[in-house]
């Protein structure tokens, strides 16, 4: 169910409904938007009773969503979502398109400084690495832990970056949140949420739905490529996506080639078709020396590569309307040995 509020309805009235339908024994989920407020109702097992709702005042109407996702869906918020971070101007949604990069693995300082101060330069705002690499083999690198979170701490404050990266547990949750600024599964901060590779549509915007159910409506999506029968490519990068999670919901959605295709040579183009087809941003690994890497190697850019790349990416961003990270927006200050 969904509460719709009236324009001119007072925070005292969104509180008034949002109480009365706890006290029912449900969950309220006052959804702000540029003309109104919407509150999504959860917990409920069949339809609310609308009368002790719509007689309350700044109430407009209360409707019924038909969709299995409910607070994702447009029918409870309309506008597009935009997460912000405080101390900054970087966004995940709205006009700008989220850059984001830097290697699959923190595998060292030198490493994650060198490639951090290249992506910074060319005008990425949000720097990715993973502190945690669970691996198929027990022999394979599996991460640095928190001396990767601790590096990655090190990088926000000398380049400004906010920081992605993964929690693969309950038990590195508490850690990776303590460092990071977007976490790759959900927790209390914005929460970037990975397609998998079997998910359909209703299955990726459910898997956000329990996201949202529990409080966190900071959610941007990622397609990062479904497994097809091709065997040119990793996995198959599903551009057709992006349009249709945009129409069906307000969350926004980030596409990472660079997992999507498992090859560098496919990251560019496909970059650059993503921005076309309307993708809030890109999630791009990228190496300095990427032969040597501990982790995907074969499908991280040269940091020369990472340049062309922005370069192409700036050019499709102003025909289809959008704006990218100008280049060298903060000075990095000097590396400390």
């Amino acid at each position: 169910m969904l509460v719709v509020m009236k324009a001119l309805a007072t925070e005292e009235q969104v509180r008034a409904v949002c109480q009365k339908i706890e006290k029912l024994g449900y969950r309220a989920h006052p959804m702000p938007g540029a003309t109104r407020t919407a509150i999504g109702i959860t917990g409920n097992k069949g339809e609310v009773e609308q009368g002790t709702l719509e007689e309350m005042p700044g109430v407009q109407e209360v409707i019924a969503v038909s969709k299995p996702y409910k607070l994702v869906s447009r029918d409870v918020k309309e506008e597009n979502t935009v997460i912000t971070f405080s101390g900054t101007a970087a966004t995940i949604g709205g006009p700008g398109l989220a850059i984001v990069a830097g290697p699959c693995a923190i595998e060292s300082r030198e490493q994650a400084f060198t490639v951090a101060e290249r992506v910074h330069r060319a005008g990425a705002q949000f720097f990715r690495g993973g502190a945690y690499k669970p691996r198929t083999s027990p022999y394979s690198f599996q991460g640095l832990g928190e001396e990767g979170l601790r590096i990655m701490a090190e990088i926000r404050q000398q380049f400004g970056m906010k920081i992605i990266t993964e929690a693969i547990d309950h038990e590195s949750l508490d850690l990776v949140e303590e460092y990071a600024d977007v976490i790759q599964i959900g927790a209390r901060k914005p929460v970037l949420l990975k397609r998998g590779m079997s998910a359909t549509l209703e299955e990726f915007l459910m898997a956000a739905e329990y996201i949202l159910s529990e409080g966190n409506y900071n959610v941007a999506l990622c397609e990062r490529g479904v497994r097809t029968f091709a065997d040119h490519t990793r996995n198959t990068l599903d551009l057709s996506l992006v349009p249709a999670v945009q129409r069906l919901s307000h969350l926004p959605i980030l596409v990472d080639p660079s997992h999507g295709t498992g090859k560098r040579n496919k990251v560019t183009p496909l970059s650059r078709a993503a921005v076309a087809v309307g993708a809030d941003g890109l999630m791009v690994e990228v190496h300095h020396q990427p032969d040597q890497a501990l982790s995907d190697g074969p499908q991280s850019l040269f940091p020369d590569q990472f340049d062309e790349l922005m370069t192409q990416v700036r050019q499709i961003a102003a025909v289809v309307g959008r704006t990218v990270p100008a280049i060298g927006v903060r000075e990095p200050a000097a590396v400390s040995k």
